[in-house]
C-alpha cells in the first residue's frame, strides 16, 4: 500500500485534501491526523472492520481501547447510553481540547472500537484540523495514536510515516504538535470520577468543575495491588529502542550516579543516551546528552519527552539514563503526566540513589 502525505495547517485548512481524507475513512480506510496532544491513527469508529484495521496496522492488542473523536457535542448523545451531568461540566469546561471522558456506551458502537467493553472513550480536540477531518470523516472517529505499539507517541508527522508508511491510506502533515502527550482520561462510569490516564487537564482543574475526583492508583506504581480499571493500561507504552533507566535522589546523587552509569556502559560499547533538564545537562557526560526543559515550566518537558526518546532512537542509542520528575508528580499538575509516561516508557525500571 502507499501511503498518500498531505500537509494542511490549521492557519490554511485545504478543504479538498480533508475532503478527500474523509473519503477515506468512510469507504473503511485509514488516515493518521494531528491533534493538540499527539497524531493520531484514525478510523470509522462506528465500522467494526475499521476497527480491526487499526489493531493490526499498530501491532495493537485487541482489548485496548480505542478512543472515539468527535467534532460537535451533539454527537456524544447517539453514542452513549446516557450524558451525564458531569460529562456536561467537562465539555462544557475543557472541550474541544485534550480531555477523554469513559461513559457507557450505546448499540450504536462495536465492541471492536471498545476493546469488548460496555464503556466508550470520547474526545473532542482541540485542533482545527482535526475537527474539521472528523466531520469531513462523518463525525465519528475512532483513533489511538499513529504508531508502532508500544513506541513513543509521534509528535511529528515524519514519525507517522517511519512507523506506519505502507500500512495506511494517508497521513495528513500538521507540523509539530504543542502538547506532546496524550489526553487526560477520565472515568465518569463510577459514583465518583476517577483518572485513569494522567494528561494536560490535572486533577486541580477538574475538581475545581466537579469536586472530589480519585486517581486510579496505578497510573504511578505497576504494582498497586489491584487489577487496572482499562485494558490500555496494562501494557508497557512509549518506548525507545534503548533500555530506558529512571535515576531517582537528590540532584547531586542523580549526576553522579548517571555520568557512573554511563561510564560503565560505554566501556563495554554501548552508546549512552541521557536525559536532564536545562539546570543539570552541562554537569553530564555521555555520547547524546539532551534537555527535557525547565522544570520551572513542567510544559516544556510534556512536549519534548516523546521528541526525545524518538531522536535516540534516530541516533541509535543503546542505553538510556533519565533524570526522575518524582517530586513534579506528587505535586500533582501535568508533572504527573509526565512521570506516568516515563514509567510506561521505562517498563518502572527506576533506581533510588
Amino acid at each position: 500500500m502507499e501511503t498518500k502525505i498531505v500537509p494542511i495547517k490549521e492557519e490554511n485548512l485545504d478543504k479538498s485534501a480533508l475532503e478527500e481524507a474523509g473519503k477515506v475513512i468512510k469507504k473503511g480506510g485509514l488516515v493518521a491526523f494531528p491533534t493538540e496532544t499527539v497524531y493520531g491513527l484514525g478510523g470509522n469508529a462506528l465500522d467494526e472492520a475499521a476497527a480491526g484495521k487499526i489493531y493490526r496496522a499498530k501491532g495493537r492488542p485487541s482489548d485496548n481501547p480505542l478512543i472515539v473523536h468527535i467534532c460537535r457535542l451533539e454527537d456524544i448523545y447517539p453514542i452513549v447510553k446516557e450524558v451525564p451531568e458531569a460529562a456536561l461540566k467537562l465539555a462544557d469546561a475543557f472541550w474541544p481540547g485534550p480531555l477523554t471522558m469513559i461513559l457507557r456506551k450505546s448499540d450504536k458502537v462495536p465492541y471492536a472500537t471498545t476493546g469488548g467493553l460496555d464503556t466508550v472513550a470520547v474526545r473532542m480536540p482541540g485542533h482545527k484540523t482535526a475537527l474539521a477531518f472528523i466531520g469531513a470523516a462523518g463525525g465519528y472517529v475512532a483513533a489511538p495514536s499513529a504508531n508502532t505499539s508500544g513506541k513513543p507517541s509521534p509528535t511529528l508527522a515524519k514519525y507517522v510515516t517511519e512507523d506506519l508508511g505502507g500500512r495506511i491510506d494517508m497521513i495528513i502533515d500538521g507540523g509539530r504538535i504543542a502538547i506532546g502527550l496524550e489526553s487526560t482520561i477520565v472515568d465518569l462510569t463510577e459514583t465518583v470520577p476517577v483518572i485513569l490516564r494522567p494528561g494536560y487537564i490535572t486533577k486541580e482543574m477538574l475538581e475545581k468543575v466537579l469536586g472530589y475526583v480519585e486517581t486510579d492508583k496505578t497510573i504511578l506504581d505497576d504494582d498497586a495491588g489491584q487489577a487496572p480499571k482499562a485494558p490500555g493500561m496494562k501494557y508497557k507504552h512509549y518506548a525507545p529502542k534503548g533500555e530506558l533507566t529512571i535515576i531517582s535522589g537528590s540532584r547531586e546523587n542523580v549526576i553522579e550516579a548517571i555520568n557512573q552509569k554511563s561510564r560503565e556502559m560505554e566501556e563495554k560499547g554501548k552508546k549512552v543516551g541521557i536525559i536532564g533538564t536545562d539546570d543539570t545537562i552541562a554537569f553530564y557526560r555521555a555520547d547524546v546528552v539532551k534537555s527535557a526543559g525547565s522544570r520551572e515550566k513542567e510544559d516544556t518537558i510534556a512536549s519534548a519527552l516523546y521528541r526525545i526518546l524518538r531522536e535516540f532512537d534516530d541516533e541509535g542509542v543503546d542505553v538510556i539514563y533519565s533524570e526522575s520528575f518524582e517530586e513534579s508528580a506528587k505535586a500533582g499538575g501535568i508533572g504527573q503526566a509526565i512521570m506516568n509516561r516515563l514509567l510506561k516508557a521505562a517498563g518502572h525500571h527506576m533506581e533510588r540513589v
